[in-house]
């Protein structure tokens, strides 16, 4: 499965405040893809090609699907985790980008995002198949923590391939191939001559140029409440992509102990601290998708030190007890500058 979250709980959403977009020039598009929908909204001077629009991106998205889902038995990364083989396994220039995101990111972040971890999602009953939500023993995270690692997994550029040191090594694209998939519409679209547009696969956003009224894109993150959603803050923004990851509403109970579906790649347990979620904006959304999950692994404390110190433009929202706070980290602060008039 390609679907980090749950589509209902999709932490990111365009406010339209119930305005109705002009049927010219912009289009409003949308389809369904790895597990939950996309939406474009663009300005286009030839509104008579918005099927042919839609079919093309809704193409992308299906290639990028039968690539990389976990879904699908015939998909690259599938038939990777199926074979035991430490050779080189063959795979094409879109997943190999991927893949190298992906490491990079994870040495950039000491192993807070990790593509190897889905063994250990599943063993707590977030996988995609079907589990009993009992914790498991410490014995057995010890054992299958001893098959996760991204140091494991290595990448050949040419020709385009990846191996794994342990055979039974596996990998999951689910926390970055979301971001990725909109920045393949959004440079799409780029490519048509198209400047002003948002793009949105599954709460993960890529935007340039201006909404429809001449001002920037205003983009809204939910307060962290189980049940309810609710609008905690909206930031104006352009020509940036933006990704959000969130504990609050995929998580289970035993006996009073909450336990989510983030897991520590390190410790081999799901985190335990107050941050409620983790919002990035960087140039490319594969990249943001990535950097916060890593954040919410590290939690506010050391996510916030990360971001100062690696001038992630990032946004956290926190609970404490009660009650939510917020903390913008110095460089996400400069950049919400440069949108004010």
């Amino acid at each position: 499965m390609l679907l980090k979250i749950p589509l209902i709980t999709t932490l990111l959403f365009v406010v339209v405040a119930c305005q109705q977009y002009p049927a010219e020039p912009y289009l409003q598009l949308s389809g369904e893809t790895m597990g939950t929908t996309w939406s474009v909204v663009v300005r286009s001077a030839n509104a008579d090609n918005a099927a042919g629009l839609k079919q093309q991106l809704q193409q992308q998205l299906d290639h990028i699907n039968a690539l990389m889902s976990t879904y699908d038995p015939k998909s690259e990364v599938s038939r990777f985790n199926n074979q035991t083989s430490t050779d080189w396994f063959t795979v094409s220039e879109a997943t190999l980008q991927v893949v190298e995101l992906a490491q990079e990111v994870s040495e950039l972040t000491a192993g807070a995002f990790d593509i190897t971890v889905a063994p250990l999602v599943e063993l707590w009953g977030f996988g995609a198949t079907d589990r009993s939500r009992v914790p498991p023993s410490a014995d057995q995270v010890r054992e299958v923590l001893a098959g996760v690692g991204y140091e494991q997994l290595h990448l050949r550029r040419h020709p385009a391939a990846i191996s794994k040191k342990i055979p039974g090594l596996r990998i999951d694209l689910s926390a970055i191939a979301k971001g990725y998939a909109v920045d393949v519409l959004a440079a799409h679209l780029d490519q048509q001559g198209m400047d002003s547009y948002l793009v949105e696969v599954g709460g993960e956003m890529k935007m340039a140029g201006q909404r429809p009224d001449g001002t920037p894109w205003r983009i809204a993150i939910e307060r962290p409440l189980d049940h309810i959603r609710e609008v905690a803050t909206v930031f104006p923004l352009t020509d940036t992509a933006l990704a959000t990851s969130g504990n609050y509403r995929n998580f289970y109970e035993i006996e009073g102990e909450r336990y989510v579906h983030t897991i520590d790649p390190v410790s081999g347990s799901p985190i335990q601290h107050q941050l409620a979620s983790a919002t990035v904006l960087d140039p490319s959304c594969a990249r943001a998708d990535a950097l916060a999950t890593a954040l919410m692994v590290m939690g506010e404390k050391r996510g916030q030190q990360f971001s100062e110190e690696h001038r992630i433009a990032a946004h956290f929202l926190i609970h404490n007890k009660t009650e939510t706070s917020s903390y913008s980290s110095p460089f996400f602060l400069v950049l919400l500058e440069k949108e004010k008039p």
